[in-house]
């Protein structure tokens, strides 16, 4: 039987790809006032950022509890060798802690292995991927573990804000405070170390900070994998894509939608480049 491979829905991976690479996807939730939603279930994107910019209510996300992924792990395991779940960086979410609990609360011969990727949106995306297609491939438990582990540490990437308003309102802002001071007069220039979100610099107008994220390609030598992410600026994103094809190949760049989950903390208007490097 083969090793099944489940993530969040933070790690914003295409419909299409999840089906096609066996993935289980676990959503995380979204509260406007009273109201919780699962994040691309009971909410779509264009709603979601819709109400984010016009709803007074501000959102708060919630992860998924332990109950969440017992169900999960309960009915994976009943024709799995084993099961490996790759989340959100731990040091921005509490789902590799939800993971964790019900990965000692279950009681099942198939073994569960938790993995914290250090990273978030396709960052998680791509690291996920690998361990999927280990999987696929006919890996031991212990071979996908070792091949999400592998790829952690060759995540690279860089993310364009329109605003940090939405990381200050959402709570997120850790490092990223230290561009506060000239927020209305930049477009924030973003990246994760160590499982964090940090400041990578500012710039004064969108276009250069398209041209940053070009560049940031450039820089990345022998790339495996690549992934652009919009909020809400699709075809932004699709002409940034064919910049980087001079780069890397255009039809292996994975185009992915930022969710409602990620939204929230990081609004309309974003734009991610995500590299796996060799």
């Amino acid at each position: 039987m083969p090793v099944k491979v489940v993530t969040d829905s933070s790690a914003d991976l295409p419909d299409q790809l999840v089906e096609e690479l066996g993935i289980t996807v676990i959503p995380l939730y979204v509260r406007f006032g009273e109201k919780v939603y699962r994040d691309r279930v009971d909410i779509s994107e264009d709603e979601f950022y819709r109400r984010l910019e016009h709803d007074p209510v501000h959102p708060v996300t919630i992860q998924p509890g332990p109950q969440d992924f017992l169900e999960i792990y309960r009915k994976l395991s009943e024709d799995a060798d084993g099961i490996v779940s790759v989340h959100i960086s731990g040091k921005l979410s509490g789902t590799c802690n939800s993971a964790l609990m019900a990965k000692d609360m279950i009681e099942t011969e198939c073994p569960i292995e938790v993995v914290d990727s250090q990273a978030v949106s396709t960052g998680l995306g791509l690291i996920v991927m690998v361990a999927a297609q280990a999987a696929k491939a006919g890996e031991s438990l212990e071979g996908v573990v070792a091949a999400a582990n592998q790829a952690i540490p060759k995540i690279h990437l860089l993310a364009l804000f329109d605003t940090l308003k939405y990381l200050l309102l959402g709570g997120r802002i850790g490092k990223a405070k230290a561009l506060l001071g000239s927020i209305l007069n930049v477009k924030p220039v973003l990246t994760l170390k160590d499982g964090e979100v940090v400041p990578a610099g500012q710039v004064r107008t969108r276009a250069k900070g398209i041209d940053k994220l070009v560049d940031f390609v450039k820089s990345v030598e022998d790339i495996q994998d690549l992934a652009v992410v919009y909020s809400t600026t699709p075809d932004e994103a699709q002409a940034l894509a064919e910049r980087i094809g001079s780069v890397f190949d255009r039809e292996k760049i994975v185009m992915a939608r930022l969710g409602p989950v990620l939204g929230v903390h990081m609004g309309p208007g974003l734009l991610i480049v995500a590299i796996r490097g060799a």
